[in-house]
């Protein structure tokens, strides 16, 4: 199983880093020429960390009814607990960037 929301997530933190830099012509460009946005790019991690999360959830309940291995059942809940991790920190940092642009002058 692979873990792909912490790769998102990066992938999300870049993608607002080409949008933050106005004079960049980088993120017009990529806009202009289909590329992935920031909402698509969110949405996207959002998914795949809520997919993340139903597998751990139900690697659980296969382990308790006695019909999953316990090498993956450990596998499922460590892709789940990292994918939360990733989730938290993204969510600590659009927090911190709101509060930012709250203080900001008007």
């Amino acid at each position: 199983m692979a873990i792909t929301s912490p790769s998102l997530a990066a992938a999300a933190y870049q993608g607002a880093a080409r949008i933050a830099r106005p004079g960049s012509g980088e993120a017009a460009g990529e806009a202009a020429a289909g590329g992935a946005d920031f909402g698509s790019i969110l949405a996207q991690a959002s998914q795949s960390a809520m997919q993340s999360l139903k597998a751990g959830e139900q690697a659980s309940l296969r382990a308790l009814a006695g019909k999953a291995d316990v090498g993956q059942v450990v596998q499922a809940i460590s892709a789940a607990e990292t994918t939360l991790q990733a989730t938290i920190a993204v969510r600590d940092r659009v927090v911190q960037a709101y509060q930012e642009i709250i203080r900001m002058p008007i």
